[in-house]
């Protein structure tokens, strides 16, 4: 047994040296705009920089299209639309970042990258309460990182079910 504990405890020791948090999460940051936003990295599949997509007729603006990624059709949306933000010109940071969302695969289109950020849980605040005006319900919190805070997103809440139904169904 108490080599089992020192195997952790050296684990543990080296994930610290690394970088990886253990009291709290890491978080895949990017911007939209001047905002920063971030999803649990478990979530992410990959990034990949911004290439053309296939349009899909009678969808949805913020359905882009979809991609064929090594032989698997990914529907990306455009995460600018989806939050009602002003359009810009895709540009040489821009990316598409491929997540499981709800156990399906789909890519988001963001301005940049930014950094991976280990956000402790004493540094995440609940998202703030607009009433019934303003719906936060995708954001499972905000969180500082530094001078800066960042939105981060409850990425199966994004999309609602019946959106995400669409989409897939644009893949098919």
């Amino acid at each position: 047994m108490a080599g089992t504990a020192e195997a952790t405890t050296q684990q543990t020791t080296l994930d610290q040296q690394m970088g990886f948090s253990t009291d709290g999460n890491q978080y895949l940051t990017f911007t939209l705009g001047d905002e920063h936003y971030g999803v649990e990295i478990l979530r992410v599949q990959e990034i990949k920089g911004y290439t053309a997509v296939t349009r899909i007729p009678n969808t949805p603006g913020y359905i882009k299209g979809v991609l064929n990624l090594r032989g698997t059709i990914v529907p990306i949306i455009d995460l600018r639309t989806k939050f009602s933000m002003e359009q810009v010109e895709y540009s040489k940071v821009t990316v598409i970042i491929v997540l499981e969302v709800k156990g399906r695969t789909m890519g988001i289109i963001v301005d940049a990258v930014s950094d991976v950020l280990n956000i402790p849980g004493k540094d995440v605040q609940p998202p703030p309460d607009f009433g019934h005006t303003v719906d936060v319900s995708f954001l499972s919190g905000i969180g500082k990182s530094g001078d800066k805070l960042v939105a981060l997103l409850d990425i199966d809440k994004v999309l609602s079910v019946g959106e995400i139904d669409q989409a897939t169904a644009v893949a098919a």
